[in-house]
């Protein structure tokens, strides 16, 4: 009780009102509430705008300042129950014992913590009092060093002076030493070949002699040393111009000269014209691997070679001329980028002319290893000689070669699409043993649809090496943007799509040039693969493209839509040819069928002519050939006596019952009128018009062409009586069989009416065959 008592007050007392302007609105509008429920008789707390039970005053308020414990339990006995009495001592006691266990957790984790500071403390105060002992000791230990330092510093003062003395007089007396033995060493030193020795005893001396040359002994030795470097600068240059020796020794004799105070303008011209004669041997030994007489090494080899030969050679020159002429400055360094200029453009016109013959290869790993070594190599010269862009040059031979690379991969694209149509021509041409079927064109057209992607695939795998991160040109910006975009997708797959499509075109020719020799099933071919690549591959093959070439390049591209627009105007172009040609094949049969006969003077028919059958045959044919690789296609419902109709004179006339009360035999009617009458009222029909990517519309247009045929070269000749009848019998075996392969069934009705109209206006006795007569023909022929 006691504990809770003393804890802090949970009530809101009035040290807990917000201060400042901002608190002082809601108190004034509390206190006007308060006092409006005061006027209608409320409690003063609730007057005063607290809560019941929240008065800080309150003495039976447990967490309350002022609680009273016997006012407290008076209001228990008074207000409450036995029931809620003994409940309210549950509750006082379970939270008595709450707080005796918190507080015992307190006390034990103050005491422990209290036990480990103690601990710590004790510990401390006895390390520093050892520390104090020991530091004690080290004072007294120092005071006495010093002392005894001191004293014997005082002890050995003077023979310190004497020894300083004695000392600079031994090292004066070993350089008069030395400068007097000097020419001595010098001749030794040429006479032992030991030009750096001696070059750097001239340097020691050289200060020393002129400061002193005043003075007859020391002149005199300066005297023997010049004529002795005399004699060692002009070995020197007779060793530097022989040049037997290598790039390293060479630049050693230069460094001699100029320290011995030879002219350095003069040095960097020889040193020059020395490294020329060296490089040059090099790339003659490159040259003579390029004559046609030895066989030339492998690109890998050749490139090795010259870097290990040229361009090694190129890094020693100029990092030595780099160390021996810096002094010389912006006009030094012109020199040498020039030099390196010129000798760096013929080694790669040599580099250029041996890649030059790789060209006609397939396979590019070989071709770009050795780019990768020549660029690489190069790197060293390039950052040795900015100035000279050797690098910059490297890289746009390594550019140039990949272009060509994909000119050449898009050239073999093209020659095998032609060699896959070449194959296609000899298998249409192959004679067909007896009982063994040739391929068929859907095994043909996957044939080539199969070739011609794998060797698409192969020549982007094949490109892909130059974009391998392994390569050290691969990082440059051409590799990463423009090849990608505009070489390998737009240049290499769009141009092969492209090249494929103008290609199939060429075969859409007039008849007599290319066009004319081409076979219908090709053309039909050509037309589906064109149809596929524009409704799946062309999609495929760039999709593919693209992840395998991450494009870097915002450069604009072409877009997926325009290609398959392109291959779909193709196919439509090819199968629109395709129905020309393979009509042309049928209309010549029936022209020369028309037109070979003497229709006037031609027997009563007892059969139907056999050029009919074989245009019926020939149909069937095309629609089996058609349907390998077309659908099917929508057709108009068929009336159910299309293959029972026969023709009369004027049987297609659907408007013939208007005219009939009036054409008798007393008062003919005027055929020509009768039939431009009739051509009024019936419907236009488009002989060439557009086709659509299914068989129905293919055969549609095939019979269109060869009806439209046959009627004008009817129209051309004169029929006698018979000659009608067989026209007759002629359109009616044509209608029995013909309808089934047209979209609309009337279509055929109608043209073949027109037929065996136009007979009868040619004919000066128009007496048609009875309809059962011609059906029985029919039926026997």
């Amino acid at each position: 009780m006691a504990a809770a008592a003393a804890g802090p007050g949970r009530g809101s007392g009035p040290g807990d009102s917000p201060e400042g302007p901002d608190a002082e609105a809601p108190e004034r509008r509390r206190k006007a509430h308060g006092m409006l429920k005061l006027y209608y008789g409320l409690s003063e707390g609730e007057a005063a705008g607290r809560p019941s039970g929240s008065d800080p005053l309150d003495p039976t308020d447990l967490n309350g300042a002022h609680f009273d414990p016997e006012v407290y339990l008076d209001k228990l006995r008074r207000e409450c129950p036995l029931a809620q009495l003994m409940d309210s001592e549950t509750d006082m006691v379970r939270q008595i014992r709450a707080l005796d266990s918190d507080m015992q957790t307190l006390v034990y984790e103050n005491y422990n913590k209290f036990i480990s500071a103690t601990d710590t403390i004790r510990k401390m105060k006895n390390d520093f009092r050892k520390m104090e002992d020991e530091m004690d000791r080290l004072a007294t230990n120092m005071a006495v060093i010093t002392d005894f330092s001191a004293r014997i510093s005082a002890t050995l003062q003077d023979r310190h002076e004497r020894i300083t003395k004695l000392a600079g007089v031994h090292a004066l007396l070993r350089k008069l030493q030395f400068l007097f033995e000097l020419p001595s060493r010098l001749t030794k030193c040429v006479e032992l070949g030991a030009y750096g020795q001696a070059v750097r005893y001239q340097g020691r001396a050289r200060a020393v002699l002129q400061q002193y040359q005043h003075l007859p002994s020391f002149r005199a030795i300066q005297d023997d040393c010049q004529v002795i470097t005399a004699r060692l600068a002009q070995q020197l240059r007779q060793q530097f111009r022989e040049g037997g020796s290598g790039a390293p020794e060479q630049a050693e004799c230069v460094e001699l000269l100029l320290a011995l105070g030879e002219p350095a303008e003069e040095l960097c011209e020889e040193f020059l014209a020395h490294a020329r004669g060296r490089l040059e041997a090099e790339l003659r030994s490159l040259e003579a691997e390029l004559g046609p007489s030895p066989p030339a090494p492998d690109v890998l080899e050749f490139t090795d070679h010259g870097g290990s030969g040229f361009v090694g050679g190129l890094c020693q020159v100029a990092s030595a001329y780099q160390e021996l002429f810096e002094a010389q400055g912006a006009a030094g360094a012109e020199k040498l980028a020039a030099f390196a200029r010129e000798l760096g453009g013929r080694y790669f016109a040599l580099v250029e002319q041996r890649l030059a013959q790789e060209q006609g290869g397939g396979d590019n790993s070989l071709l770009v290893r050795a780019l990768d070594r020549f660029h690489r190599r190069l790197r060293a010269p390039g950052a040795l000689l900015a100035a000279a862009g050797l690098a910059e040059a490297a890289t746009e031979i390594v550019e140039r070669v990949a272009r060509e690379r994909l000119g050449h991969h898009l050239q073999g694209l093209r020659s095998a699409f032609l060699g896959c149509l070449t194959d296609v021509r000899q298998a249409l041409a192959a004679p067909r043993l007896a009982g063994k079927e040739g391929p068929g064109l859907a095994e043909l057209l996957a044939n080539v649809a199969s070739s011609i992607l794998s060797h698409i695939k192969a020549s982007l795998a094949a490109v892909h090496l130059f974009t391998a991160k392994e390569v050290s040109f691969s990082n440059k910006p051409y590799f990463r943007g423009e090849f990608c975009s505009q070489g390998v997708r737009e240049g290499l797959i769009v141009g092969f799509i492209r090249s494929m499509c103008q290609t199939a075109q060429s075969f859409c020719d007039s008849p007599g040039e290319k066009g004319g020799a081409t076979p219908p099933a090709l053309l039909l071919l050509l037309s589906r693969l064109c149809l596929d690549y524009e409704t799946a591959t062309i999609s495929y093959i760039l999709t593919l493209t693209d992840e395998q070439f991450l494009v870097q390049d915002q450069s604009p591209v072409t877009p997926v839509s325009t290609l398959c627009a392109e291959a779909r105007e193709t196919a439509r172009r090819l199968l629109t040819h395709y129905v020309k040609v393979q009509g042309l094949v049928i209309s010549q049969m029936l022209r020369k069928s028309v037109e070979t006969r003497d229709w006037l003077s031609t027997l009563e028919p007892r059969n139907v002519r056999a050029v009919m059958k074989r245009v019926v045959e020939d149909t069937t044919a095309i629609d089996v050939q058609v349907g390998l690789l077309y659908e099917e296609g929508v057709r108009k419902a068929q009336s159910s006596d299309s293959s029972k109709r026969t023709f009369s004179v004027y049987s297609s006339s659907r408007q013939q019952g208007r005219y009939a009360p009036s054409y008798t035999p007393s008062a003919p009617m005027d055929t020509n009128l009768l039939s431009n009458i009739q051509k009024l009222f019936s419907e236009r029909i488009d002989v060439f018009s557009p086709v659509e990517f299914n068989k129905v519309s293919v055969l549609t247009g095939i019979i269109k062409i060869s009806l439209k045929t046959l009627l004008e070269c009817v129209r051309l000749r004169t029929f006698g009586r018979f000659g009608l009848q067989q026209v007759q019998v002629d359109c009616h075996f044509l209608q029995l069989y013909l309808w089934r392969f047209v979209a609309d069934e009337e279509l055929v009705h109608l043209l073949l009416d027109e037929v065996v109209a136009s007979a009868a206006l040619r004919c000066p006795d128009p007496v048609p065959m009875e309809p059962s007569v011609v059906e029985v023909i029919c039926e026997r022929g």
